[in-house]
C-alpha cells in the first residue's frame, strides 16, 4: 500500500510509548495530538518565548498537502493556553528533516496567573490535513535544510 498521509513516531521517541494521533468520532476533521512528556508552561510575562510542547510524532503527506496544527478548543478557557503562532503549518518537506526528523511541537503561551502542568498523554491540540494550491507563476525550487523555523534561513 502506498503511503499517502499519516503519522509516525519521530526519532528519539521510539521507546517513549508515544500514541499516534487519532480521530475520536467519524466526522471529526482533526486528529487529537498528545504531549510526549510532562512539562510546565509558565505564566506569561512580556518578553517570554513560547513553551514548545513535544509530541514525539512526525507527519508525512502528499506533495500538495500540509498539516495544520490547531489548539484544543478547551485550552484557552480551561488552561489559559493559546498558540503563539495562532495556527501551526507543517509542510511536507518538514518530515524527516536533518535537524529534528520532522518532530512536531506545539508553541504555547499561558495567560493564567499560575503555571500550567501538562502531563504525558494529555491531548494538547488537533492536527488537520489540508490541500493547497500554487499560483500560475510559482517558481519555488528551494529545498528545506533544517527543522523548526528553518525556511527563512
Amino acid at each position: 500500500m502506498e503511503k499517502r498521509r499519516g503519522f509516525e513516531v519521530a526519532k528519539g521517541f521510539e521507546d517513549k510509548e508515544i500514541n499516534l494521533p487519532v480521530r475520536k468520532t467519524k466526522y471529526s476533521a482533526g486528529y487529537d495530538v498528545e504531549a510526549a512528556e510532562d512539562c510546565v508552561i509558565p505564566k506569561f510575562n512580556f518578553g517570554d518565548k513560547p513553551t514548545l510542547v513535544k509530541t514525539g510524532i512526525k507527519a508525512y503527506m502528499m506533495d500538495d498537502e500540509y498539516l495544520m496544527l490547531a489548539n484544543r478548543s478547551s485550552n484557552p478557557g480551561k488552561k489559559g493556553l493559546v498558540l503563539a503562532n495562532s495556527v501551526g503549518i507543517i509542510d511536507k518537506d518538514y518530515y524527516g528533516n536533518p535537524d529534528n526528523d520532522g518532530h512536531i511541537m506545539y508553541a504555547f503561551y499561558n495567560f493564567k496567573n499560575e503555571d500550567v502542568s501538562i502531563k504525558k498523554g494529555d491531548v494538547i491540540g488537533q492536527a488537520i490535513f489540508h490541500k493547497f494550491f500554487i499560483t500560475d507563476d510559482d517558481s519555488a525550487e528551494g529545498e528545506r535544510v533544517g527543522g523548526f523555523g528553518s525556511t527563512s534561513k
